[in-house]
């Protein structure tokens, strides 16, 4: 594990116990607790895009903001639903965001996970052409998405404006760099090896669409080895990166205990029904920090991966979170390699 970050769902709902009783709250809170975790000395701070839900929905304003207030960290995405995007204008934000970040951006993008509402991204304008899946949708509009970060010509220049000059025009601005920073959300074995041969970064989903009756991480971690042999026979020349989730709940104090202590529930996978078949989850962390560090050091995914991301409980405030992280940060991680 070289890099370790949090990844926040973004929840906010004004019920008992929440910190995030508004969409103002949840954005404002994003944001410092990005600056806590650069404080603390982590590497990266990752939010989950959702539509139609009380959670964090359009990225590039948020993560222009956190870029505005730290220096180091990389501040990403865990992922964007391709299926909603205007390719172009997300090459815009996104070359911009990259911009004003100094280049530390990490966009994690894929064809989304189930929602609330029945076909959301068709309210959005974007419906599949006849014999096209929204899965195939997702994939198209990467494609353009990626074509048009890495600078192909895309609208025809007007010689009326251009002095004369012909030909194709690419989007501005450009980053140079972020094509490469470019990762896949992937549930399956066989979409990471799409991934691969893409010559995108893998992000490992927080859950897996399929089943074998092994451990999540292992599972995950036949994944990432799939991944990684296709990466190689496609001959790409850099090396990818691999992240895979987790929930690290570690109890150190009274109040560690009363939100977790309780929650043995979570200590297994969970197996379930999802779009038509089998679906894993991984299990939740918790415990204290002794404890652990042996069961992580058992986990093979997040020895395979390079970079780890926690999953936060964003509505228990920027005090908790930080508080949490930072028990990690000091406590786990290094036990398990980082740093």
């Amino acid at each position: 594990m070289k890099k370790l970050g949090f990844l926040s769902f973004g929840h906010w709902q004004p019920v008992p116990g929440s910190r995030t009783r508004t969409a103002a709250d949840a954005l404002l809170q994003s944001v410092e607790l990005a600056v806590a975790a650069e404080e603390l000395g982590a590497d990266g701070a990752f939010v989950r895009v959702h539509h139609f839900a009380r959670q964090l929905a359009s990225p590039f304003p948020l993560l222009a903001a956190m870029a505005a207030r730290t220096s180091r960290i990389e501040i990403g995405t865990g992922v964007i639903d391709m299926r909603y995007e205007n390719p172009l204008y997300m090459a815009e934000e996104a070359a911009a965001t990259d911009l004003l970040s100094g280049g530390r951006l990490q966009l994690g993008v894929s064809r989304g996970s189930p929602e609330t509402a029945l076909r959301g991204s068709e309210t959005f304008g974007h419906v599949p052409p006849e014999g096209m899946t929204d899965a195939d949708l997702a994939r198209a509009h990467t494609e353009l998405f990626r074509a048009a970060i890495a600078g192909a010509g895309l609208a025809q220049a007007n010689p009326q404006m251009t002095g004369g000059a012909t030909g194709a025009l690419p989007i501005q601005p450009q980053s140079p760099g972020l094509s490469d920073r470019i990762w896949w959300g992937a549930g399956t074995r066989a979409t990471a090896v799409w991934t691969a041969e893409q010559g995108m970064n893998l992000m490992s989903s927080t859950l897996l669409t399929e089943d074998t009756g092994v451990p999540f991480h292992e599972l995950q971690s036949e994944q990432i080895a799939m991944y990684r042999d296709a990466w190689r026979e496609a001959g790409h020349e850099r090396t990818p990166r691999i992240s895979v989730s987790r929930s690290i709940l570690p109890i150190t104090t009274d109040e560690d205990r009363r939100y977790f202590g309780g929650r043995s529930e979570d200590r297994e996978d969970q197996v379930g029904w999802l779009d038509g078949g089998l679906a894993r989850f991984g299990k939740s962390y918790v415990g204290e920090p002794e404890q652990l560090v042996r069961e992580l050091a058992e986990d093979t995914a997040v020895a395979d991966a390079d970079t780890l991301l926690l999953t936060v409980p964003n509505q228990l405030g920027v005090e908790y979170n930080a508080h949490l992280l930072g028990t990690i940060v000091r406590d786990i991680a290094p036990a398990l390699g980082w740093r």
